[in-house]
């Protein structure tokens, strides 16, 4: 028996190596840049989700900055080159086109933002802009924000909350209230059910079988279409006009930017699904820093008093006040780079081309990964020290390795929104509590920042 066990283990390694190296003959051409394929359909995509970081470093140090690998489904070109990295950002219209992986194309929609390209990317992101200009966000976006945190905060003092799962409250929910006005109904709840699966399904195989994410993402999708779909048609059927960004969409006679149902769903989606992962987990790990660094607390509670100080006690912050709040956009950007929320963006090739000395092959994925610039100290003096007094110099935000919202076309069009949200949330929360972290948290940095079993503090009146 053992010697069986023996040959038939043997056997098993001779097969895997087989496949393996098929896989990696199948992928061997001339001018590609060096690198490992891994397994067939699969590639390296476990070890890519399980050890992003170390992953990357440990090709990087064999292979280079810029070298070949298989993940999300696809053969794909990794590259960890600033300037190459600036190259394909800005180079949309030489043939670099967003290029995200199946499971995000069918869970987040064909017409979503992302998958869109050219003149089509050019009227979207046109439509979503004009729901999110300088004066809107001023007069009605900033004061329904600040009505809604006061409200979510206002319960907070004396518990023990589990700040991971109340800002993933409070990001959904807040873009809920700016999207469709349902936070607070029926409408919502059923909404929020499915939305936490189609989140979880956008980064995953598409392998469609019972039981995976990328199954119960994608008849999320389905179900919350529903959802919307029949929310379309009550708006259209009542004559009442809601003031927010569906029933703008829906003004077809004052909107220059006219959608389609399908398209309108698709940036629904897309704004909420954007929103509550970037808005979620750079307000906790905020609460998390400031905690950690109580210097830097103490200049944010410093800002904010003083804000509160020239106002009545229920008074809501204005426009000048969040322009005023310099120290507090500091704090949010070095948050965000710390706490990277988006590692990378992806791009396609829509024609075999020349890219840094190789030649990368039609239809193949590039992987612009632009985490490491965030903890590289050329570009950022003691990178891995919390610093937010590093952001007070200007032009820190207009460098080159300034990444974290994107660059060119794709520069992320709800880049302000996103800090008006945060900016808000921190001045109630910074001038109403303070808090004392209980122990037993864990951080997890990748594929996402997250807390596996929350993270909580414990919340005293201030």
């Amino acid at each position: 028996m053992d010697i069986i066990a023996v040959i038939m283990t043997l056997i098993i390694i001779c097969c895997g190596y087989g496949i393996v190296r098929w896989n990696e003959l199948k992928y061997r051409r001339k001018g590609l840049p060096p690198g490992t394929m891994g397994w067939p359909i699969f590639g390296q995509t476990t070890h890519f989700l399980k050890h992003g970081p170390l992953f990357m470093k440990f090709q990087r140090a064999r292979y280079g900055s810029f070298f070949k690998t298989h993940i999300l489904g696809g053969p794909t070109v990794i590259s960890m080159d600033l300037e190459v990295n600036r190259y394909i950002l800005l180079n949309e219209v030489k043939g670099l086109v967003a290029g995200y992986p199946k499971s995000m194309l069918d869970i987040l929609g064909r017409r979503n933002i992302a998958a869109v390209h050219g003149s089509d990317h050019k009227y979207i992101r046109g439509a979503l802009l004009s729901l999110i200009t300088p004066t809107l966000l001023a007069q009605r976006i900033l004061p329904n924000i600040d009505l809604f945190m006061r409200s979510h905060l206002s319960h907070w003092g004396n518990l023990v909350v589990d700040v991971q799962l109340k800002t993933k409250e409070m990001a959904f929910f807040s873009s809920l209230k700016q999207v469709a006005a349902i936070e607070s109904s029926s409408i919502a709840q059923e909404f929020r059910h499915e939305f936490f699966k189609l989140v979880l399904g956008t980064l995953s195989l598409p392998i469609d079988l019972p039981g995976t994410n990328y199954r119960r993402g994608f008849q999320a999708r389905k179900n919350i279409v529903k959802i919307l779909r029949k929310l379309i048609e009550e708006r259209r059927a009542s004559k009442v006009k809601e003031e927010d960004m569906l029933g703008w969409l829906l003004k077809e006679e004052e909107n220059k930017y006219k959608l389609n149902d399908e398209e309108m769903i698709d940036l629904i989606i897309t704004i909420v699904y954007s929103g509550y992962e970037t808005f979620s987990t750079t307000s906790m790990m905020a609460i998390k820093y400031l905690h950690d660094h109580p210097h830097v607390l103490h200049e944010l509670r410093k800002e904010h008093l003083a804000i509160r100080e020239r106002k009545k006690e229920d008074e809501p912050i204005t426009w000048e006040d969040y322009k005023s709040m310099k120290f507090t956009r500091a704090v949010i950007f070095e948050t965000s780079r710390l706490a990277t929320v988006v590692n990378g963006v992806l791009r396609k090739t829509t024609q075999d081309m020349e890219l840094n000395g190789y030649v990368i092959p039609k239809n193949w994925r590039i992987y612009v990964y632009t985490r490491e610039t965030n903890y590289d100290s050329s570009y950022y003096p003691d990178p891995f020290t919390f610093n937010p007094w590093r952001w007070m110099e200007k032009s820190l935000e207009t460098r080159p390795s300034f990444l974290l919202f994107g660059c060119g076309t794709r520069l992320c069009p709800g880049k302000e929104l996103g800090i008006v949200e945060i900016s808000t949330f921190l001045h109630y929360m910074v001038t109403r509590y303070r808090w004392e972290e209980v122990e037993g948290n864990k951080l997890e940095k990748f594929p996402r920042v997250r807390a596996p079993n929350g993270l909580h503090f414990r919340v005293f009146n201030y």
